[in-house]
């Protein structure tokens, strides 16, 4: 197991999970969770954009402090802080659109910037992007940045797709798993950088996550299928307890030996 000396010099094991098929269903999955989970709380328990942003931010700061005092990867917590990223990462769009009227092609400009910027200063201080060495505290917390950055943009883009181009929930939803699949055909076919690809895949499961959130759960006359934000949040959230209880039992996403991995 890999293992490197923090901030504080203790040795920390890796953060993170390995890059499984379950990562990515987990991921996905999440994303459309926080799609539906902000909906949900902003309107159907009228908590409104402000009030669900403050309380969804309040609960990521908690689990995140959590996630980072733990020296190894624990699956429930780490997810749990990957659905409170998400649903933060949605309202952060969804404030700068609805509360301060920036334009989606403005919102999607500057977080493709932001996370640009992330990744080079992450790389400038740690040579390294890569998530198999997420083994100090603040190689996490540049992590954690580049996450929240890729919700945001993911939402943005993904707004901007569906709604601002008219493309509707299905074919935004259609457009984005074709571009993943390109990727996939770029890693695994004509070998592209690891690293790159993982993190414009990442990238790419957002808004198809979201559109997918938003063609289930919003109304037929908007294009969705009317299944509601409640149900579709308790599907999905039940099935990624039901996947990350099984990695917790056999382990599976757990990172070992990183020598093959890249570095850049």
């Amino acid at each position: 197991m890999n293992t490197l000396t923090g901030a504080d010099g203790r040795q920390m094991l890796n953060k993170v999970p390995e890059v499984t098929l379950w990562f990515w269903v987990i991921k996905i999955l999440a994303t459309t969770v926080g799609e539906t989970a902000a909906d949900f709380l902003n309107f159907n328990l009228n908590l409104g954009l402000t009030g669900t942003s403050l309380l969804m931010s309040a609960l990521l700061a908690l689990f995140l402090v959590m996630q980072l005092r733990r020296r190894l990867y624990v699956p429930w917590l780490y997810w749990v802080t990957v659905v409170l990223i998400s649903i933060v990462g949605t309202l952060i769009s969804d404030n700068l659109v609805d509360n301060l009227g920036v334009a989606l092609e403005t919102t999607t400009s500057v977080f493709a910037v932001a996370l640009a910027a992330t990744f080079m200063v992450w790389y400038r201080i740690e040579r390294t992007l890569s998530i198999h060495t997420i083994t100090t505290t603040r190689r996490e917390l540049f992590y954690w940045a580049a996450i929240l950055f890729t919700f945001a943009l993911g939402t943005a883009g993904g707004d901007l797709a569906a709604e601002g181009l008219n493309l509707g929930y299905a074919t935004a939803a259609l457009g984005f798993a074709s571009a993943i699949g390109a990727v996939a055909v770029a890693h695994y076919v004509f070998k592209a950088n690891a690293v790159a690809t993982f993190w414009i895949a990442y990238i790419l499961t957002r808004p198809l996550g979201a559109s997918l959130g938003d063609y289930l759960s919003q109304p037929a006359a908007d294009g969705g299928l009317a299944v509601g934000t409640v149900i579709t949040s308790l599907i999905f959230l039940s099935t990624i307890a039901g996947i990350v209880i099984y990695l917790t039992v056999t382990r599976k996403d757990v990172i070992g030996q990183v020598a093959s991995d890249p570095v850049c």
